[in-house]
């Protein structure tokens, strides 16, 4: 009896640690929807598209970057979950795919798009966004073991005019 005993401690310490672990510094998800392809595939079941390890803990290394592909909740309808690529931050003048306008990015907000400009809901429907609703970062591609590989942070090339003047954290 008492070796089931110190089984069960372990495990419910265990459990205990991974959720910790999973609500806090990393975890994975499955990406839906195809506003980030070609960069991220979303599958057509549960058990296709890839799977994406998540960085929860971006402030480790100074914060979000421009380019960084990032995990947010969605402004309109917070029960669900975006991905999308951080474009600009506060004080970052950019210019608008497909629109002769500039816009800067007011204070505690950024500019997020998806990969996939024809069918992403993002910032330029939607504007600048709170940076409060960004959750973590997308490291990797984890499944399946073909798209294996780091996520690169890239920042589309003549978007931004000026940055701001405040580092991003």
């Amino acid at each position: 009896m008492g070796w089931a005993l110190l089984l069960a401690k372990r495990a419910a310490i265990g459990a205990m640690i991974g959720i910790a672990v999973s609500d806090e510094l990393v975890s994975l998800a499955r990406m839906q929807g195809s506003s980030m392809e070609p960069t991220l595939v979303a599958g057509k079941s549960l058990m296709e598209g890839d799977v994406l390890l998540l960085d929860k803990f971006p402030g480790h290394d100074f914060g979000f970057s421009r380019g960084d592909v990032v995990v947010l909740r969605s402004p309109h309808e917070p029960q669900y979950w975006m991905v999308k690529r951080l474009i600009a931050v506060e004080g970052d003048m950019l210019r608008v795919p497909g629109k002769r306008e500039l816009v800067q990015v007011p204070k505690g907000r950024c500019w997020v798009e998806g990969d996939n400009a024809n069918v992403s809901l993002d910032s330029r429907n939607m504007g600048p966004i709170p940076m409060a609703l960004l959750k973590a970062r997308v490291t990797r591609v984890v499944w399946p073991p073909e798209r294996f590989g780091r996520v690169e942070s890239i920042l589309p090339t003549g978007r931004i005019v000026a940055h701001g003047e405040r580092p991003i954290r």
